[in-house]
């Protein structure tokens, strides 16, 4: 090999810079082909409901998308099988807005579009659309956030219609987050495999060993700070089970572990953190930090006589079991019902 050869390969900068342009414009690529390939299967979905259905599920759509199905499978291939044209008939239905689906389509693929078109509730399927996009979700991670019902267990649902879309606006035109949309309850942690018996102390160290998959089901933009941060109040020792930073709320997020049943005395020890961290550890164009005391077993009255949901404290139960999606079901939705009574009674 010549001597300019060799130094134009070690000339790291120049690969380095090369490769850049390389990598960016595979990906505008890949980025126009995935826009292009959903609005294609948009319009044959749109075709379908609008010249042949005629914006009805007639019985006889069923026969005419099995032979379309055929038709098009022999002159282009797979990739138009009865099932998958019915997606695109779904995801037409769903999204009747071209433009809609085109600005989707800059940030999701086919098959995010395709899930998320089977979710029935709008105001459901706009919190995943929303979180899909911002969080960077893959479609293997959004499916399992549908799966534990992560709609379900943010405290945004239990709020009012109106508010709920407030708040999905809010975070859309890329506004400060609320802690409503970052809240959960229940945490569902059985990726830690505790046994039955275990202490506080376990459970720490368990969701420090299972770090990643802790933060994933916090929820993006959490960065871990500190564990068992030692602070001093009078002389005394103090400390903090788990510190994080949330970048979208701009604050500091406090999480005390608690083994048993929520108790009220919980709340004055996590306003005394959340009040030394305001005073020594908040940073100019901070908010107030705010905390979640992650329990066994929440006391719904003692948390409403707290009025712990006007202030920076949130009580949320953790599983270390994962129940079946039924029971799961069953529970969030009561809580869902119960919380949206007493929010009626208030008004």
């Amino acid at each position: 090999m010549a001597e300019d050869d060799q130094v134009g390969i070690n000339d790291l900068t120049l690969f380095s810079d090369i490769r850049k342009i390389i990598l960016d414009t595979q990906k505008r690529v890949s980025n126009s082909v995935n826009s292009a390939v959903i609005l294609m299967n948009w319009k044959i979905g749109d075709l379908i409901n609008r010249h042949i259905l005629e914006g009805k599920r007639a019985a006889y759509g069923k026969n005419i998308i099995q032979s379309l199905s055929v038709a098009l499978t022999q002159e282009f291939g797979s990739g138009y099988s009865r099932k998958n044209l019915f997606n695109c008939l779904r995801v037409a239905e769903t999204f009747p807005d071209p433009e809609i689906v085109s600005s989707l389509s800059r940030k999701l693929s086919g098959t995010h579009l395709k899930t998320l078109a089977y979710i029935e509730d709008q105001l459901k399927r706009d919190f995943y659309v929303i979180l899909a996009q911002r969080e960077g979700w893959n479609t293997r991670a959004l499916g399992e956030k549908i799966q534990s019902m992560l709609f379900e267990r943010t405290a945004i649902s239990k709020k009012p219609e109106q508010l709920i879309i407030q708040e999905l606006e809010k975070m859309k035109s890329g506004e400060i987050l609320s802690p409503e949309l970052v809240f959960r309850d229940p945490y569902i942690l059985d990726f830690l495999n505790l046994r039955n018996v275990f202490s506080e102390n376990d459970l720490e160290s368990a969701i420090l060993s299972e770090l990643q998959l802790f933060l994933a089901e916090l929820g993006t933009d959490f960065a871990f700070l500190a564990r068992q941060k030692r602070i001093i109040i009078d002389e005394e020792d103090h400390y903090i089970d788990l510190l994080f930073f949330h970048r979208g709320l701009r604050r500091l997020f406090v999480i005390d572990l608690k083994l048993g049943k929520f108790q009220a005395r919980d709340k004055g020890q996590m306003e005394l953190y959340l009040k030394w961290l305001e005073k020594y550890e908040m940073k100019e164009g901070e908010e107030s930090p705010v905390g979640l005391i992650l329990c066994a077993e929440k006391s719904a009255e003692k948390i409403e006589l707290l009025q712990l949901d006007k202030g920076n404290i949130r009580v949320a139960e953790y599983i270390t079991e994962l129940p079946s999606r039924q029971l799961l079901a069953e529970k969030l939705n009561r809580a869902i019902e119960i919380a949206k009574e007493k929010l009626n009674q208030n008004m």
